[in-house]
Order: C-alpha cells, then sequence, then structure tokens
C-alpha cells in the first residue's frame, strides 16, 4: 500500500561510473571499441554460416543463434551505458528500465537454452555418431531453435509483466550501469512476494535444469571419449566440444557470481564489474573463442577473404 507521503517514481537516475570522473574518456572509448567489436565478431559469423556450404551444419546454425543472442544481450547495454558514461549518469522512464530488462531476460534465458541445446547436439556427436544425422536432422534442429526462442521469451513475458504492474517509490537513484531486478525490486513501493516466488520458480526452467542437463551430457561426453583407443581420436572428439565447454563455464560462472553468491559483501563497484562481465565482456569472447578453436570457421574465414582478395583483383585488374 502506497503512504500518503511517498511520491510515485517515473523514471530512474543511474550514476553508472560518477566515481571515475578522470577515466571518462577512456572508459567511453574502450567500451565503444568492445562494442563495435562484438557487433561485428558476431555478425561475421552469422554471415559465414548463412553464406559457407562447409558450416550448414546443426552446430554452427546454433552457433549463429547464439551469436544472435550476444548481440541482444549486449545492444540493450552498451549505447545506454556509453551515455551514461560521457554524461555522468543520466535518467531512464520507468517504461524504459522496464523494457531494458525485458530484452536483458529474454536475450539471457534464449541463450541459456541454446547452449543446452548445444551441449544435446555434441552429445549426439559423440556419443551416437551413427545416429546423429537420423535425430538431428533439420526439422528437429529447426524446431530446437525456435523453441529456445519462444521459451525464453514466455518465461521472460511471464516475469515481466507482474514487474511492469509494480510501482516505485522515491528516492528514485540507482547506482548501476543498468535497471536491474534486485533494484527495480528495492525501489518499488507495491507488495512483491508473489514476485519473489515467480523469479524462484522460474529459475528452475531457465537455469538449473539447463545447467544440470549440459553436466550430465558432459559426463557422458567425456566417458565416451576416454573409452576413444587413439589418441587422435580423443584430441579430436575433444575439440569438436572444447569451444563451447568454455563458453558455458564462462556464462554460468558469471550468473553463479553475480546471482547465486551472496551479494552482501559487494560494493557496488563490485556489482558493476561483475555485470559488465556478463553483459559486455562475455558476449565479445564467445565469437573469439569459437573463431579461435574452431578449424572449420577459420577454414571458412580464409577461403571468403581469398575469394574477397580474388574478385578485387579481377575487377581492378591487379
Amino acid at each position: 500500500m502506497l503512504g500518503k507521503n511517498q511520491t510515485i517514481v517515473t523514471e530512474f537516475l543511474l550514476l553508472g561510473f560518477q566515481t571515475l570522473h578522470s577515466s571518462k574518456i577512456l572508459l567511453f572509448s574502450l567500451f565503444l571499441v568492445i562494442y563495435i567489436m562484438t557487433l561485428s565478431s558476431n555478425l561475421l559469423i552469422i554471415a559465414l554460416v548463412s553464406t559457407s556450404h562447409q558450416l550448414h551444419s546443426p552446430m554452427y546454425f546454433f552457433l549463429a543463434h547464439l551469436s544472435l543472442s550476444d548481440i541482444l544481450l549486449t545492444t540493450v547495454f552498451v549505447p545506454n551505458m556509453l551515455r551514461l558514461i560521457w554524461g555522468e549518469g543520466g535518467t531512464m522512464s520507468v517504461a524504459g528500465c522496464i523494457s531494458q530488462l525485458h530484452f536483458y531476460f529474454c536475450s539471457g534465458a534464449a541463450e541459456s537454452l541454446l547452449l543446452t541445446v548445444m551441449s544435446y547436439d555434441r552429445y549426439l556427436a559423440i556419443c551416437h555418431p551413427l545416429h546423429y544425422t537420423t535425430i538431428m536432422n533439420f526439422k528437429l534442429h529447426l524446431q530446437l531453435v525456435v523453441w529456445s526462442w519462444l521459451l525464453g521469451f514466455m518465461f521472460t513475458f511471464l516475469l515481466i509483466l507482474p514487474t511492469s504492474q509494480l510501482q516505485f517509490c522515491g528516492p528514485n537513484v540507482i547506482d548501476h550501469i543498468f535497471c536491474d531486478f534486485a533494484p527495480l525490486q528495492k525501489h518499488s513501493c507495491s507488495d512483491t512476494p508473489f514476485l519473489d516466488i515467480e523469479v524462484f520458480v522460474l529459475t528452475f526452467p531457465v537455469i538449473l535444469f539447463p545447467f544440470v542437463f549440459i553436466i550430465v551430457t558432459y559426463i557422458y561426453i567425456f566417458l565416451t571419449i576416454v573409452r576413444i583407443p587413439s589418441t587422435t581420436g580423443r584430441q579430436k572428439a575433444f575439440s569438436t566440444c572444447s569451444s563451447h565447454l568454455t563458453v558455458v563455464c564462462t556464462y554460468y560462472g558469471t550468473l553463479i557470481i553475480i546471482y547465486v553468491v551472496p551479494s552482501g559483501g559487494h560494493s557496488f563497484n563490485i556489482n558493476k564489474v561483475l555485470s559488465l562481465l556478463y553483459t559486455v565482456v562475455t558476449p565479445f569472447f564467445n565469437p573469439i573463442i569459437y573463431s579461435l578453436r574452431n578449424h572449420e570457421i577459420r577454414t571458412a574465414l580464409r577461403r571468403k577473404f581469398q575469394y574477397s582478395t580474388d574478385f578485387w583483383h579481377e575487377r581492378t585488374g591487379r
């Protein structure tokens, strides 16, 4: 219930990195470069998968959608964060905060489900190679991607709908770089027990179940790999899933640190750094991990570069 002296908040003041005034230009330049490189590298992977015949397989189809979710995740935050850095803070309407939170949760949920789908793909390829093409056909891997996005949107909608009905009271200052769920809930003057329960329940299908499923599939994968008699065979089998495993460890590692480890001892600046790790650094490194550790992607990139070079020479006569 609202008290008589409580003021309804219509916009929030995000402080951003006000304590780092002297480093404003450096931070702005750094995050702008990272953002441009993140967009470029993820778009490059999507383009390579779409145009290179040797990458027309379920694994790379899933990878292209993982890159799409990374683009969505980083685009939700970085442009507005650059505005906060340059202006040493800034305001955002309640509707803008809810929208940012919606796309944040949607991209995060979709990425979690896509990583789960990719672990199932690697499980079939390594543990059941003879049946892989039969099981993981075009219809199935298309359905898995569509359901990953639909379920991600649906789970997010179930959480954002009641969040959008909350009323917020002053003060309206949020010492963060974006409108995360915890500070929004803290500033709410509405009753939130039902919302707390909903967050807890949705954690299972979005984070816990996918995480457990990935662990179980990789246990079977490792048991299968160690039974391969030749060292070359083991290395080749492990190389097909090492990039995915690295991304999974980075993704769930940052989630656990941010949302599972008790944050009572974290300063505001540490929380900002941890959030940057998940929303900016991880989408930046994901395409690098896949491109550097994947022979087929490197080969496709070289072929595209060679084709572009030959085409340029033909057009210019050089």
